[in-house]
């Protein structure tokens, strides 16, 4: 069997995320809503470099709730509609990475989003609260890490 290697000039088309669609059943205030968020890889949208060259293309999510039939929330959001919460140089190598119900509290409806480096753990976590007559506020998530025991670099001997 012989095997010929040659130089490679095809460009590889951008990687993407899959299209998801998640519906839920919510109660708040004693209603029952119902949430649809659908991520879709969004060709419309700048596609996304990282330091490697690799290309992403970024998503769209769309966010419907509904209460009895009732039209409360119909929006799609990109990563740039939560830019005045994101860092800008992080923005620019960041996708749009999901949007899911977290809980109700008597503030509304709280989803969790985030914005990240593709394909890494790093992510910039966003909440959006959804009153009752459908008002959407965000803010970012501020995490206060708890150290409940030592780090393993903690134990560590110095040599």
């Amino acid at each position: 069997m012989q095997i010929l290697m040659r130089d490679s000039t095809v460009v590889t088309a951008p990687q993407r995320m899959q299209v998801s669609d998640t519906k839920t059943t919510i109660t708040y205030r004693g209603k029952e809503y119902r949430s649809s968020v659908v991520r879709r890889p969004d060709e419309s949208l700048p596609v996304v470099k990282n330091e490697q060259g690799e290309r992403f293309v970024d998503n769209s999510i769309t966010l419907r709730i509904t209460c009895g039939g009732r039209q409360v929330v119909d929006k799609v959001f990109t990563k740039e509609s939560f830019a005045s919460l994101v860092d800008a140089k992080f923005m620019k190598y960041a996708i749009l990475e999901g949007l899911v119900y977290d809980k109700t509290t008597p503030q509304g409806i709280i989803y969790a989003a985030s914005i990240c480096y593709p394909q890494t753990d790093l992510y910039v976590p966003l909440r959006l609260t959804v009153s009752a007559d459908g008002k959407i506020s965000m803010a970012k998530e501020e995490f206060c890490l708890l150290y409940t025991s030592p780090s393993p670099r903690d134990r560590q001997k110095s040599r």
